[in-house]
């Protein structure tokens, strides 16, 4: 392990993976390990998340399997957990993988810590159906392309018909078909038979089409005698070897959830990664926190006082009853829970 960090086998046949959740989810980005991996966690969560770390992808890292692999209790990892997620370690979520009819929970886990903008910006982009790699900065916006002022035509280019300016997507497929006459000369097109067929090309574009796979189409397996109407060839096979539009693309539901409790929530609702009880110490689910420790402290000082009260009256004498004296401690005193 990395720098101090307690020393655990990791190995994919020690540890179970994951089959209805908790499932391990590795984020994009990540930087190759070094020694101070983890080093903002304090001694035992930096422990875990490296040991989480050298798990395999889709692992169960739920906080029983950790605790049922590591030297520490559920209460122990549960706290360790909510440490790493408050660092921005790791993210829960519950997804809904197209076609599936259930919800499944899955970790999502990062060696470098991230801030809450990353991890909105990641889970956005996630349920987004275009592709794209995740981005770090801020907005999360893809940069903008520099783009032509209006009416001018870059060095080098001819110029494009007239409209062409006012209709990309026809200029690009226009361009295809002026050059067709270069891939094959027996398809060379006039520009009035370039400009009818414009529209054709333009749908396979709109399907997903690039320009070599329309020369292609275009020219292959053309008559060895020649070609009588290019014109006619073209338009027949654009209109009938158009490929299929593309499938919709379905998408995965996610909803974040709270790293200790699993109340889900919108990421800004969830800074951390944990719901408002779980950061102000309140546990759910007896995984530790201020309000636990708080409540600790207070049972074993009230516990404290009626051994001492037990004591005082031995020493003073044995009373009828022995619970007299733990009574007479008691008084005006409520143990906690």
């Amino acid at each position: 392990m990395a720098g101090n960090h307690c020393s655990f086998s990791a190995s994919s046949g020690e540890h179970p993976m994951a089959v209805s959740g908790y499932g391990k989810r590795h984020v994009p980005g990540q930087r190759p390990r070094r020694k101070d991996d983890f080093a903002e966690l304090k001694p035992r969560a930096a422990a875990v998340a490296a040991y989480i770390d050298r798990l395999p992808e889709g692992a169960d890292i739920s906080i029983k399997a950790l605790a049922a692999r590591l030297p520490y209790g559920q209460q122990a990892v549960g706290t360790a957990l909510r440490q790493m997620s408050a660092a921005g370690h790791l993210r829960r979520v519950r997804e809904r993988p197209p076609g599936c009819g259930q919800w499944v929970t899955r970790t999502y886990f990062s060696r470098v810590p991230r801030s809450d903008v990353w991890w909105a910006g990641f889970f956005a982009e996630a349920e987004s159906a275009e592709p794209g790699a995740v981005r770090e900065a801020a907005g999360m916006a893809a940069p903008e392309e520099e783009t032509a002022p209006a009416g001018t035509v870059p060095a080098g280019a001819a110029p494009e018909p007239d409209g062409a300016q006012e209709r990309p997507e026809r200029s690009r497929a226009y361009g295809t078909l002026a050059r067709l006459g270069e891939a094959d000369p027996r398809m060379g097109l006039s520009a009035a038979d370039c400009e009818e067929l414009a529209p054709l090309v333009a749908q396979w574009f709109a399907r997903g089409a690039g320009e070599r796979q329309v020369v292609e189409a275009l020219t292959a397996g053309l008559p060895g005698e020649g070609v009588h109407s290019p014109r006619a060839v073209a338009a027949w096979r654009l209109e009938h070897k158009i490929p299929p539009p593309p499938p919709v693309r379905s998408r995965t539901l996610r909803l974040v959830e709270c790293t200790v409790c699993g109340v889900p929530g919108r990421p800004e609702a969830l800074p951390g990664g944990l719901c408002r009880e779980c950061r102000g110490g309140g546990r759910r689910d007896g995984s530790g926190g201020a309000q636990d420790d708080a409540q600790a402290v207070d049972v074993r000082r009230k516990a404290d006082a009626v051994r001492a009260a037990m004591a005082r009256g031995r020493r003073r004498g044995s009373p009828d009853d022995p619970r007299d004296s733990r009574a007479g401690a008691l008084r005006g005193t409520t143990l906690g829970r």
